[in-house]
């Protein structure tokens, strides 16, 4: 009987440094990056924001992760999708996701582009590529040129540079929680170095 409990309690102990492995803590300057000036951030709410460029084909085998983990993110989580504004064609992208978000068809419209652009191989990188193709999803052509370069528009852009700049982002995809960590990469890792940094950066407000 003794020997049964022995192996029993071997088998649990073995289970459970197993799990801890499973869980084990990611490692700043390995798994993420800690910027060295950090965005203060009040409210509850934990900020995550994932910068991309359609173009780019790290960001389009990033997407599907982030939007699965988005679905089941906790509810003190707000997640913004960020296009970067870094030279002019990507500029052009991040205009054309604006419009569309003004105009309500950001959850139609972005992974759809993804798909447009890696699987159907088409160059959407410009106004006018661009206005035909959404208006293709829906949206109105002409509310869709009006807005691309509105003030409205031309202030987010704004807001995405200044982040870039803030976070240090010199490529995407890059994802900054809280505006203190920074995770890049394009595979299912993502999200879960993501998920640690929320709660880590959830620990920290106490």
């Amino acid at each position: 009987m003794k020997r049964v409990i022995t192996l029993t309690g071997l088998a649990m102990a073995i289970g459970l440094a197993s799990m801890g492995a499973q869980a084990a803590d990611y490692v700043a300057g390995k798994d993420y990056r800690v910027l060295d000036n950090p965005e203060t951030i009040s409210g509850d709410a934990i900020i995550v924001r994932e910068f991309f460029w359609y173009g780019c084909p790290h960001c389009n085998v990033l997407d599907p992760h982030m939007e699965k983990w988005a679905k089941t993110k906790d509810k003190d989580v707000v997640f913004f999708k960020t296009p970067a504004a870094l030279n002019p064609v990507w500029e052009a992208n991040a205009r054309g996701f604006y419009a569309a978000q003004l105009l309500g068809f950001e959850d139609k419209t972005h992974s759809a582009l993804f798909d447009a652009i890696h699987k159907d191989g088409k160059k959407l990188f410009d106004q006018s590529s661009l206005s035909k193709w959404y208006a293709s999803k829906g949206v109105n052509e002409k509310k869709f040129n009006s807005l691309y370069n509105s003030f409205a528009v031309g202030t987010k852009i704004g807001r995405s540079q200044e982040g870039a700049k803030r976070y240090q982002l010199t490529g995407v995809p890059a994802v900054v929680v809280q505006g203190k960590y920074v995770v890049t990469g394009e595979d299912a890792k993502v999200p879960k170095v993501v998920e640690y940094l929320v709660d880590k950066a959830r620990a920290e407000k106490k």
